[in-house]
């Protein structure tokens, strides 16, 4: 059984930062791409982010894209949301994911794509 484990939410003011992490608990880690996604209240889960294992290659939503930094250290067994700019509109609660399949370097963009969560932490940017 593969244990996720963010940190790192809070409560901040909008054009601020915030570094989300999520700690794995697999050995097998660096074989994995890893995601990060989000849910508002009364909303669908959406994608945010994703990393590919090995060559690291991100992949961002447009809603984030410029703003937001995913990185991984496996040494570390973590993945990193690096979150700037913050707006009211990015409140939720997120989610970092492990993909399904060992070894997929393809964009993952469905929730059905990933198999193992985190419980969340939350976000919560005031205007």
């Amino acid at each position: 059984q593969v244990q996720l484990v963010e940190s790192g939410g809070g409560l901040v003011q909008a054009g601020g930062s915030l570094r989300l992490s999520c700690v794995s608990s697999e050995r097998t880690f660096s074989r994995y791409s890893m995601g990060w996604f989000r849910q508002a209240p009364g909303k669908e889960r959406e994608f945010v982010a994703r990393i590919s294992w090995s060559v690291g290659r991100t992949y961002y939503a447009d809603s984030v894209k410029g703003r937001f930094t995913i990185s991984r250290d496996d040494a570390q067994n973590t993945v990193f949301l690096q979150m700037n700019s913050l707006k009211p509109e990015d409140t939720a609660a997120y989610y970092c994911a492990r993909d399904r399949h060992p070894q997929r370097l393809a964009v993952q963009l469905q929730t059905s794509e990933y198999d193992y969560w985190g419980q969340g932490t939350q976000v919560t940017v005031s205007s």
